[in-house]
């Protein structure tokens, strides 16, 4: 069985935070679970789009919705580690494109993970794919496109 791969180019980069594993986020086998950081990839998402003044549904009905989400480990993260989410976006079509995340922890310049989030733009009024709007496309204006 083929093996996912995750590598993105270093210049798509363009936000980064610090998130710190809690408690609540450790399974049974003492580290951080699936789940949870599934989590921590939406919130440095989350605090992405704010960061670019991006809002995930307007109130017009207009927003966007994950597509897919893939996810490769590399090390494994444990109670209290701060981990620093660098976060890009690339490959955008005429509906959407993907979101990256290079996940670290500082401490010992470990990679955790890396993730990709496909994502399109969405009317929830009318519940229809629409086109990437003007101002999003502005806001990454060296982002590669694939037709």
């Amino acid at each position: 069985m083929a093996r996912l791969s995750l590598e993105f180019p270093e210049h798509q980069y363009c936000f980064r935070t610090l998130l710190t594993v809690r408690v609540t986020d450790i399974n049974a086998a003492k580290h951080l679970s699936n789940d949870s950081m599934i989590s921590m990839i939406s919130e440095a998402r989350a605090l992405f789009f704010f960061e670019f003044g991006i809002i995930e549904t307007a109130d017009d009905g207009i927003g966007i919705i994950v597509t897919d989400l893939a996810t490769t480990y590399k090390a494994e993260a444990h109670a209290r580690d701060q981990l620093l989410f660098e976060v890009g976006v690339m490959d955008f079509n005429t509906y959407g494109g993907d979101i990256t995340f290079r996940i670290t922890r500082p401490a010992d310049g470990r990679l955790v993970a890396m993730a990709k989030s496909g994502f399109v733009f969405f009317n929830y009024q009318t519940l229809k794919v629409i086109s990437m709007p003007a101002e999003f496309i502005a806001k990454f204006a060296k982002v590669n496109w694939l037709e």
